[in-house]
């Protein structure tokens, strides 16, 4: 049988991995989320800043290892201009939690452009951007409401995503957040595109260099959630998008071996609720 110590580390190194996983993902400018984990700017690329407002609701943390089971499945769409598809998730109550949750919202917003070729990047609006699309709404912000979870279930949502003939080559970074009640309290957890470059290096790195969760420097959050892009290409996989996603799964491979080492000594910094 499975060690709770056991499953509490696998789900540390996932969730590790889905944080890299997500910061790879989104555009490579040079304050766009990859240039900012990367410590390095892009040459020739222009600064976009492209982070929500702070909130100022104040949301208490949950344990770091339960962070992954909330939102997985999480698909990373592609499409051909004036094409449409879909972005598919699956929300569950992980049983440590103590559930049942209730008022389930995921949110998606598109956020982010990286041109290809090129790899200009620019904050929406963007022309022509895609659209996201719910049961009730469109736009580049959309919400999914899912009925309360009992702890231990789970439950499949998707959004639709419609481009136009006229939507750019490139790739579309699309953050992510859930939101939902657990006996009095509130949560909320984000993915990267919902801090800035500072917030996310001091949440994300130790002093000395080493790979951390914090959610004390992450800010007003209970935890952190993956994100997804879609990718817009004539041919739909384009050869060099490809191959990032390709260097995305060595870099996470490498990153969670890193943490797994690191997660006897150091996972106590992480700020469980």
């Amino acid at each position: 049988m499975t060690s709770r110590s056991g499953e509490s580390r696998r789900r540390t190194v996932r969730l590790l991995g889905l944080v890299l996983g997500a910061a790879l993902l989104v555009p490579l400018g040079a304050s766009s989320p990859v240039a900012a984990a990367a410590g390095r700017a892009v040459p020739g690329a222009p600064v976009a800043t492209c982070t929500a407002p702070t909130s100022s609701a104040k949301y208490p943390a949950l344990p770091v290892a339960e962070d992954p089971a909330f939102v997985t499945n999480l698909s990373l769409p592609s499409v051909a201009p004036g094409g449409s598809t879909s972005i598919s998730f699956r929300v569950a109550d992980p049983a440590g939690s103590g559930g049942p949750i209730a008022d389930v919202v995921v949110s998606f917003e598109v956020y982010e452009f990286n041109g290809f070729p090129g790899n200009a990047t620019a904050c929406l609006p963007v022309a022509d951007a895609p659209v996201l699309v719910n049961a009730t709404a469109s736009g580049s912000f959309v919400t999914v409401a899912l009925a309360g979870l009992a702890a231990g279930a789970s439950e499949v949502g998707s959004v639709g995503v419609v481009t136009s003939s006229a939507t750019p080559v490139g790739t579309f970074a699309i953050r992510t957040a859930i939101n939902f009640t657990l006996g009095a309290a509130k949560y909320r957890l984000e993915s990267r595109g919902w801090f800035t470059a500072a917030e996310w290096a001091d949440g994300t790195e130790a002093p000395n260099g080493s790979a951390i969760l914090n959610l004390s420097d992450l800010g007003n959050v209970s935890g952190v959630v993956p994100e997804t892009a879609l990718f817009v290409s004539p041919g739909g996989w384009d050869v060099a998008l490809a191959a990032l996603l390709v260097g995305g799964a060595a870099l996470v491979g490498a990153g969670a071996f890193v943490y797994l080492r690191r997660t006897a000594r150091s996972s106590s910094s992480s700020g469980a609720g």
